[in-house]
Formats: structure tokens, C-alpha cells, sequence
């Protein structure tokens, strides 16, 4: 196996443009990583999901996957669903290295990203 692979986890929309900012960060995640293999997967109502993404990052060779949920804060899917689903994808792939960022917007850089854009006046 080759090569590591990030997984973007988001909620789902039934609607298709609230995926497009997901789908903008991995562009610019593969863009800024270039040996990286990039998915996005998606908890509900919008397909690829999680085990779908992985599977697809392992059949390509990936070796090394990183979950980056992209919630703002610590609810219960990133709290009690995301843990039960990273248990299952390291019993069904035991050979992958699995890691798992904490919610995004825990993050002191995001908190502080949100912060400037509220203060930022109307364009």
C-alpha cells in the first residue's frame, strides 16, 4: 500500500450546492497535497459515506487515512457516531492506519477564522 488518504467528514444535504464548500476544501486540500488521495464522505442523505470513501481510498493502495470532520462543534455524531464508525473501518481494514482529527471547529485557528469574519464588514 501507498500513499495516505484524507477523508473529509461531513453531515449530508439533500440539497446539492451545501456540498460544494466540502467539496472546495478538498480541492484545495489535493491542490496544497498533491501525494495525498482526497474524498469527502458524508454521515447521511448524500453518498459517498464513510465506509464507501474508505473503501475506495484502500482498494486505490492507501496505507494511511486521516478523518477530518468537518462539524463545528463536538455533538453527538462527532461525539458518539464518528467513534463507532472509525471502530468499524479499523476491524474491517486492519492492515490501514487509521487517525482522527477532532472537530474542526475546535480548533483554536478556525474559532479565531470565524471570529475575523464576523468582525469583517459586508462586502
Amino acid at each position: 500500500m501507498t500513499a495516505r488518504g484524507i477523508v473529509l467528514f461531513a453531515h449530508g444535504s439533500r440539497d446539492a450546492q451545501w456540498r460544494a464548500p466540502v467539496e472546495a476544501v478538498a480541492r484545495r486540500v489535493a491542490e496544497q497535497a498533491p501525494d495525498a488521495r482526497v474524498r469527502c464522505a458524508y454521515l447521511e442523505l448524500v453518498a459517498p459515506d464513510l465506509p464507501a470513501a474508505v473503501a475506495e481510498l484502500v482498494a486505490e493502495g492507501v496505507a494511511s487515512i486521516h478523518v477530518v470532520p468537518l462539524f463545528l462543534g463536538m455533538g453527538r455524531h462527532a461525539r458518539e457516531d464518528l467513534p463507532v464508525l472509525m471502530a468499524e473501518l479499523r476491524q474491517r481494514h486492519p492492515g490501514v492506519h487509521f487517525t482522527q482529527a477532532p472537530a474542526v471547529g475546535q480548533d483554536p485557528a478556525v474559532i479565531d477564522l470565524l471570529a475575523r469574519l464576523a468582525l469583517d464588514p459586508p462586502r
